[in-house]
């Protein structure tokens, strides 16, 4: 019923950019808040940032705080990630998920869908 597809990943070097997009198929786009996740080797998966249903709410987690910009396009159903400033510990990989009718959380445990996530690789 509700598929989620991330895309935009790849190999950056230290300092770049990348745009990661997560396109929502489904009904209901704009009932549902939506966050990115990023998941390293060996390590939990992590909350980077939220967005609100309307996307008038944004939220971060420290350490991409000033470096990434969550957003999203309710007319394309499409949640985006813009990442600046990007270091070697950001390599990991990103997830998009979806919770309905509910404000954002970093507890992956909470939210409804999943994307099958996109490798991001960042050299030093």
């Amino acid at each position: 019923q509700v598929h989620l597809v991330e895309s935009g990943g790849g190999l950056v070097q230290a300092g770049g950019s990348l745009r990661l997009s997560c396109v929502f198929s489904g009904r209901g786009f704009s009932s549902y808040g939506m966050a990115w996740f990023r998941q390293a080797p060996g390590k939990e998966r992590d909350f980077l940032a939220g967005i609100s249903m309307g996307g008038g709410t944004t939220s971060y987690t420290d350490s991409v705080k000033g470096r990434f910009t969550i957003s999203r396009d309710n007319a394309k159903t499409t949640v985006f990630l813009q990442m600046n400033s990007l270091k070697s510990e950001d390599t990991a990989v990103y997830y998009c998920a979806a919770r309905l009718l509910s404000v954002v959380t970093d507890r992956p445990g909470l939210y409804n869908y999943w994307g099958q996530g996109t490798q991001v690789t960042v050299s030093s």
